[in-house]
């Protein structure tokens, strides 16, 4: 194939690689680390600073230089700029690199009449239709229009949010299709 044929698609494919990394960054930008996370954290040039740390149930991780850091519920680059804070007592101008490596701590629960019950790893956006799904949808038996969203505020106070499938299905208040957040549960009862 001449160059003048295979040159488009590689910038094509360059391209797609490009922003693909762009958005998986802004993604982990704005995720809140939660326990049960693993993350890979690197100093540049210091190759004892180079690990993969679980994060741990309490929502805290050890890392060397640093010490014990609550990191549940910050994003990637705060936790970045804390580690950078914590290091430069030992290091001058440390560059510190955060990623996810998974995010099993950050899941939603699907229960009762659904095919398939179960917890699920929230990655990126879901909402209770789609969660349903991931529960191998309603069984015959489910009360489709007296569905609950269980969601746990900040002060850990339960809150119980209803979701009517057959308005939805209709195409009908949609607004109650909400996006769920890590920890949500949906009951199908």
């Amino acid at each position: 194939m001449p160059i003048t044929r295979t040159f488009p698609l590689v910038i094509l494919a360059l391209s797609s690689l490009f922003w693909g990394s762009l958005t998986q960054a802004a993604a982990e930008a704005s995720y809140p680390i939660q326990s049960g996370d693993t993350l890979r954290i690197v100093v540049w040039k210091e190759a004892d600073l180079q690990m993969d740390i679980l994060v741990r149930p309490d929502g805290g991780i050890s890392f060397p230089l640093a010490g014990d850091l609550i990191v549940e519920g910050l994003t990637i680059p705060q936790v970045q700029s804390l580690l950078q804070q914590r290091i430069a007592k030992f290091i001058p101008d440390p560059e510190v690199a955060v990623m996810t490596l998974n995010t099993n701590g950050s899941a939603v629960y699907v229960i009762g009449k659904v095919n398939r019950p179960g917890a699920f790893p929230l990655v990126g956006k879901l909402d209770v239709m789609q969660a349903i799904a991931l529960g191998g949808g309603a069984n015959t038996f489910a009360a489709l229009n007296d569905i609950k969203v269980l969601r746990r505020g900040s002060k850990g106070q339960l809150e119980s949010i209803d979701f009517r499938y057959g308005d939805v299905e209709k195409g009908e208040n949609l607004e109650q299709n909400i996006l769920l957040r890590s920890g949500d549960t949906v009951v199908v009862p």
